[in-house]
């Protein structure tokens, strides 16, 4: 890794639809750094997303909807020599951009993530992201809530998300686990605990490991988003 990236730029790419009551808390631990640019990808929201986005000062450009399209989309816009995936729901550490500096000057490093906290006091979370943490830092594993962080040329180097509908973030890892180590920073980001509490907590996570199975046994990412979603599927 370059010596020249203990001063590299952050590009944050922050992917949005209708995040309206998120967005401006996710932005806010981004502004207080040095040699940062924070990207807003909405994916055609119909609420007030990108007015608070734009009432904040970040760059925000439009794409059609999709998480990896939307991040693809972004990297393409980025200026920084690192780019960092955020989740409109997640807030960043303080300090968090020194860290990103840090951990990419590690040896044989070629991305990396946080810890993942959840913002809700339920026990179970607590299991939750006792699984998440162990899964990441044993299987270098981390999903797209932890805030995923790479060079933007390693990047460009595997292709970018790979544009499904669904584990995005799953594929992305597997494809850097072949070139290089993926670090865990210590310190959490913060989630919304908003998608276990909709389905419930025991739900969601059967749920989760049952679309990695799926995923792996070769069936489509259209029908796991159909299954996750709880939607009819649509043979095209």
């Amino acid at each position: 890794m370059s010596q020249s990236i203990g001063a590299a730029k952050i590009s944050i790419i922050i992917p949005a639809i209708n995040e309206a009551g998120n967005i401006k808390k996710a932005i806010a631990t981004t502004q207080a750094n040095l040699n940062i640019e924070v990207i807003v990808v909405d994916g055609g929201s119909s609420d007030d997303t990108v007015a608070i986005a734009q009432s904040l000062g970040v760059k925000i450009i439009s794409s059609s909807p999709g998480r990896a399209v939307q991040m693809n989309r972004g990297a393409v816009a980025a200026s920084g020599e690192i780019l960092l995936f955020l989740h409109a729901d997640t807030c960043l550490p303080t300090g968090f951009d020194d860290m990103v500096r840090t951990a990419l000057q590690q040896p044989e490093t070629v991305a990396g993530a946080f810890k993942l906290r959840i913002d809700a006091s339920l026990l179970s979370l607590r299991w939750v992201e006792l699984g998440v943490n162990l899964r990441s830092h044993f299987y270098q594993m981390p999903y797209g809530d932890q805030a995923i962080f790479l060079t933007k040329a390693v990047f460009q180097q595997i292709g970018g998300f790979p544009e499904l509908p669904i584990m995005e973030d799953f594929e992305l890892m597997r494809r850097l686990k072949r070139i290089g180590r993926i670090v865990i920073i210590p310190t959490p980001v913060v989630t919304s605990a908003r998608r276990w509490l909709q389905k419930g907590v025991f739900k969601t996570t059967l749920l989760n490991q049952i679309v990695i199975i799926a995923y792996l046994l070769g069936v489509s990412p259209k029908r796991i988003r159909c299954w996750y979603r709880q939607e009819k599927f649509k043979r095209i």
